[in-house]
């Protein structure tokens, strides 16, 4: 979720929402190759003559994607929560709602998937799914809201933003007792946290220097402070690589990834949907959806996994033939 859509997502809190039936349809992948479109394939085909997939590390291939897909506008949205594999198999639906689901995020070990969801006449709230246990578990439902949660790399605690003070936030929820605390609060907004896999900082997105002008900024644990990543023009929605090396993050428009020793930006494409990119395990490869088809006012989208190497790409599209959105690689 870009930086606008997250702010405009806190004004719509009590639209009335209705059940529509859903169309579901069969997922296909397509591979490509720079500018060369294969046929389509069923999901079963792609292991064997994808080469990405197959020259995938072990830690990227065999993990999983989860995502958004919606349908319907309005009080008719349904929004469904997948997991599935990088080569488009095993596709599993964890969560169906009349309503709007948002941001998931993957644990360090991939057994946790947190999310926010909003049903009619609520604020959005975070849950927790534990893919071994498969269960659903409420753990944050301030009266604000509440979004982007990220795992501590040991499971311990959730950071997430929250609007429950007026402004949006970043707030601190530890996992074993439920205690929450504020960790920046700001009269600006501060939204969009995402640790670091050493533990030491996050990063998260504020437009302290000039309202609606979003900066990615980074905070540090040992020093209370936090200081800001360069970056050129709007930018939004980051994601720092395990390795600690590199940020994937909304440029403008466009999916980007860059390189924080360096600071080299390397854009991706313009998605068409606000959505930023999400780096693999071993931040070799990137997931992001795809704008694809806008027929009598519907779009539709599909996720493009691409090599951060080669610059090869294949897609996944979604069950519904709906909006795909906000995917996430975890192990």
């Amino acid at each position: 979720m870009g930086f606008y859509s997250m702010l405009k997502s806190m004004t719509y809190l009590s639209t009335i929402r209705s059940a529509v039936a859903i169309m579901v349809g069969s997922g296909i992948l397509v591979i490509l190759a720079g500018c060369q479109t294969l046929s389509s394939m069923t999901p079963s085909d792609t292991t064997a003559i994808n080469p990405l997939t197959a020259t995938m590390p072990v830690i990227d291939r065999l993990g999983r994607i989860a995502y958004v897909e919606e349908q319907g506008f309005g009080a008719a949205k349904i929004s469904s929560l997948y997991t599935i594999r990088p080569d488009g198999n095993d596709r599993q639906l964890i969560e169906q709602l009349n309503g709007y689901i948002y941001s998931p995020a993957w644990s360090a070990d991939g057994q946790l998937l947190a999310y926010s969801k909003q049903e009619a006449r609520q604020y959005p709230q975070i849950y927790i799914y534990d893919r071994n246990k498969q269960s659903h578990n409420l753990v944050v439902k301030e009266k604000g809201s509440n979004l982007s949660p990220t795992f501590s790399p040991d499971g311990q605690k959730l950071i997430y933003s929250s609007s429950v003070g007026g402004n949006a936030d970043i707030y601190e929820l530890s996992l074993n007792n439920g205690v929450i605390k504020p960790l920046v609060s700001l009269p600006s907004t501060e939204v969009q946290p995402s640790y670091a896999a050493d533990g030491k900082s996050f990063v998260y997105v504020s437009d302290k220097v000039r309202a609606g002008r979003p900066r990615i900024y980074r905070y540090t644990f040992a020093t209370g402070m936090s200081t800001q990543i360069a970056t050129s023009g709007y930018a939004a929605s980051p994601q720092l690589s395990l390795d600690g090396q590199r940020m994937s993050y909304l440029n403008g428009r466009q999916a980007a990834v860059m390189s924080l020793a360096s600071g080299q930006v390397v854009n991706l494409a313009e998605t068409g949907l606000d959505e930023p990119a999400r780096l693999s395990p071993t931040a070799q490869y990137t997931v992001y959806a795809m704008q694809n088809s806008k027929i009598n006012g519907s779009i539709g989208s599909s996720l493009v996994i691409r090599s951060l190497t080669g610059g090869s790409s294949y897609t996944i599209n979604s069950k519904s033939g709906g909006l795909a959105r906000s995917p996430v690689w975890g192990r």
